[in-house]
C-alpha cells in the first residue's frame, strides 16, 4: 500500500507540476513568426492572431516578418528556436505543404516530426484578379485570350512555389494555355503591379490586400481556387465552375510550434486559441477577409498537413517545379 500511495503522490505531483508550468505561459514575449512580406493574407492573419492572443493572455505577442525560400527562412527560425513555446509560427499550405513537397531533401528539419499543430484557424482561397483594363470579363474570357496569345501574358504572385502560385501551374496544367510567372518577394508587390498596370494579372490569398482592391474596384476577380465561392465575394465564382471541372485549391493557416514543447503548452495554446475562434470578435475578423474558420484538434490538424503534402508533392513533380 505505501508504494502505491508513493506512485500516486508521484503522479499528482506532476500534474500539479504540469498545471503550474501552462498556467505560467506565457510569462513573456511571444514571437509568430511570418515567412512573407507585410501586407499579405499570411501576415494580416498574423497580425489578428496576434492581438487576440495578447489581449487574452495579457501578455505582448509580436509578429516578426522573415520573407524568403517560399516560408522557408521563418519556419527553419522556428524549429530552431528553444521548444519553450515563445516561438510559433504562422503556418500555411505554403510552409508547410508546398515547400515540403519542393525541398524536402534540403531541409534542415521535418516538417510533421519536428513541429506540433496546436492551433488550425481555418482556409482560405487564393483569388485570380486582372487590371480593370484587360478585356477578360471572366476566367473563360481569360482562357480563350491565353490561347490566343501563347506567352504573352504574365501574372504575378508571392514567389516561386507558393501555394498562389501553385494554384496557378495546377491552373495551366488543366487548361493548357501558357502564361508566364512573376516571382515577388511578397504578395503586397504582385498585388501593386496589378492595380498600377504595371502587370496583367496576379493571384494571391484572398484575406488582405486583395479583397479590399477588389472590392474598390482597384483590380477585378475572375475566379477563387475554392471549392465553393467565398462569402465575400458571392459574385466571383469558382475556377470549377468555369469549366475547370474538379478544381479545388484551398489554402489554410494555422499556429505551429516544436514538437518538444512541453504538453501542458501545446494543451493551452489549443484551449486558448479554440476558444477565441469560437466565436465573437477574432471569428468575425478572419471571416471578414475570407477566412473560413475550422478549428480542429491537433491530430486532426497534422493529419490535414500529412495529405497535403502528398497532394502538393504530385503537383510540384506535375510541374516541374522541385528545388534546382
Amino acid at each position: 500500500m505505501k508504494t502505491v500511495f508513493r506512485a500516486l503522490a508521484v503522479v499528482f505531483s506532476l500534474a500539479a507540476a504540469a498545471s503550474a508550468y501552462s498556467q505560467a505561459y506565457p510569462n513573456r514575449t511571444v514571437r509568430i513568426m511570418v515567412g512573407y512580406s507585410p501586407g499579405g493574407g499570411v501576415d494580416t492573419t498574423a497580425r489578428i492572431m496576434a492581438a487576440a492572443l495578447g489581449e487574452l493572455w495579457g501578455s505582448t505577442v509580436i509578429v516578426e516578418n522573415r520573407p524568403g525560400a517560399a516560408g522557408n527562412i521563418a519556419t527553419e527560425i522556428t524549429a530552431q528556436a528553444p521548444p519553450d513555446g515563445y516561438t510559433l509560427v504562422l503556418c500555411n499550405i505554403g510552409s508547410h505543404s508546398v515547400t515540403p513537397a519542393r525541398f524536402r531533401k534540403r531541409l534542415t528539419y521535418d516538417p510533421i516530426a519536428d513541429f506540433a499543430f496546436p492551433v488550425k484557424i481555418g482556409g482560405i482561397p487564393n483569388v485570380f484578379m486582372v487590371h480593370p483594363s484587360m478585356p477578360t470579363k471572366s476566367l473563360k474570357d481569360y482562357i480563350a485570350y491565353a490561347k490566343a496569345n501563347p506567352g504573352k501574358l504574365n501574372f504575378g504572385s508571392s514567389g516561386v512555389g507558393g501555394s498562389p502560385h501553385l494554384s496557378m501551374e495546377l491552373f495551366k496544367t488543366m487548361t493548357g494555355i501558357d502564361i508566364v510567372h512573376v516571382a515577388y518577394k511578397g504578395a503586397a508587390a504582385a498585388l501593386a503591379d496589378v492595380m498600377s498596370g504595371h502587370m496583367e494579372s496576379s493571384v494571391g490569398n484572398l484575406a488582405g490586400g486583395p479583397l479590399a482592391a477588389i472590392k474598390a474596384g482597384r483590380v477585378r476577380a475572375l475566379g477563387v481556387t475554392s471549392g465553393q465561392r467565398s462569402a465575400q465575394l458571392p459574385e466571383v465564382p469558382t475556377f470549377a465552375e468555369q469549366g475547370i471541372a474538379g478544381y479545388d485549391v484551398t489554402g489554410w493557416y494555422g499556429l505551429c510550434t516544436q514538437s518538444k514543447v512541453p504538453q501542458p503548452i501545446l494543451a493551452k495554446l489549443n484551449a486558448d486559441g479554440n476558444k477565441l475562434l469560437g466565436g465573437g470578435p477574432l471569428r468575425k475578423r478572419l471571416e471578414d477577409q475570407g477566412i473560413t474558420v475550422t478549428p480542429a484538434t491537433p491530430g486532426e490538424f497534422a493529419a490535414h498537413v500529412k495529405a497535403e503534402i502528398a497532394r502538393w508533392t504530385k503537383v510540384v513533380q506535375d510541374a516541374k517545379l522541385e528545388a534546382e
